[in-house]
């Protein structure tokens, strides 16, 4: 498949394959998306806006150059100013993360000074890059800090540096995101009146979708890394509603899938941390929206949970040989969980 470079979301040639329940295949324009969902269905996406969670500065101890990528929360709170954080040694986005160099050997106690923002390095969590931190201040002062100084994570396939709007979906709320859950992209008001107009629901809920790549194989493989979320009540009788009309739930965006599966489709809070795969039973989510990965990807993993890996093997050779883009301004799958 072939990078999408450019931050467009809802270009007008964006495709979509469809794999259904019985596993037949079908090529779409992604704008033909409610022409394969039925009444009674509910769609369910993740409203989290993204943070601009890049921030570079320096490690104070060593005075080297270090890129800071927020990864991780234990809550959605605001108070809540302690992050997981993936860092880099000198360099930026323009460079692959397979070949960033390393950061300075950080430590317990090691302070950052990021723009105006200071953070102290309070773990290290099994891989130096993969770090814990919490900022000093107030924490209206830290979030006016990131917002300030930082920049939305991306990555080398992209031509231009990312505005903070190329990584809001259009119903992005609070901004808790690493990452944007780019699945949403999708999203129009458009298809979200077609929707209606044909008896579809929608409903949404949060959750505060982490990093896709830090670079490292070793590290990778721990992706993703737990995940705070919020269901409201108002998705949660939604779903129940839905179920007991015969109607399918369809998450947009793996991030969807695992805050529902986590819940099991109740309301609350809660900290998203299994991996969805092979030989994982979805209880809740009967098909994703997703775009399109490569079998190295964490996000892969979970279209294995819904499809088996011979059909998802020729899937990916029908969108190799179509032509389509990947990575998150890339074309979509819409999988149905084998029936």
């Amino acid at each position: 498949m072939i990078a999408a470079a450019e931050p467009v979301q809802r270009p007008a040639a964006a495709r979509l394959l469809v794999i259904d329940a019985q596993g037949a295949m079908a090529h779409a324009a992604r704008s033909s998306l409610v022409d394969y969902l039925r009444p009674g269905d509910l769609v369910v996406a993740n409203d989290a806006a993204t943070l601009p969670a890049s921030l570079h500065g320096s490690h104070l101890p060593s005075g080297a150059h270090v890129e800071v990528r927020l990864a991780g929360r234990s809550s959605l709170g605001r108070e809540d100013v302690r992050f997981s954080a993936v860092v880099f040694g000198a360099g930026d986005w323009r460079v692959r993360t397979e070949d960033r160099a390393l950061p300075p050997p950080l430590a317990y106690g090691d302070r950052l000074a990021l723009g105006p923002l200071v953070a102290t390095v309070d773990a290290v969590l099994g891989h130096p890059r993969l770090i814990g931190v919490r900022f000093d201040g107030p924490a209206d002062a830290v979030w006016a800090g990131i917002a300030r100084h930082g920049r939305p994570i991306q990555y080398a396939y992209l031509s231009t540096a990312l505005a903070l709007w190329d990584v809001w979906t259009p119903i992005a709320a609070a901004p808790v995101a690493f990452e944007p859950p780019s699945a949403g992209f999708t999203l129009d008001w458009s298809l979200l009146g077609a929707m209606r107009s044909r008896g579809i629901d929608f409903a949404t809920l949060t959750l505060a979708a982490g990093i896709s790549s830090t670079g490292d194989p070793a590290l990778d493989a721990r992706l993703p890394l737990a995940e705070p979320y919020r269901v409201p009540a108002s998705t949660a009788a939604a779903i129940r509603r839905a179920k007991a009309k015969g109607g399918r739930i369809v998450a947009v965006g793996t991030t969807v899938v695992r805050a529902l599966e986590h819940a099991a489709a109740r309301s609350g809070e809660g900290v998203a941390d299994q991996r969805i795969g092979p030989g994982d039973r979805l209880r809740v989510v009967d098909a994703i929206l997703s775009g399109t990965h490569e079998p190295q990807e964490s996000h892969y993993q979970m279209l294995r949970a819904f499809q088996d890996d011979d059909l998802l093997g020729r899937a990916g050779d029908a969108l190799g040989a179509a032509g389509y883009r990947t990575h998150e301004f890339g074309d979509s799958v819409l999988v149905f969980k084998k029936g």
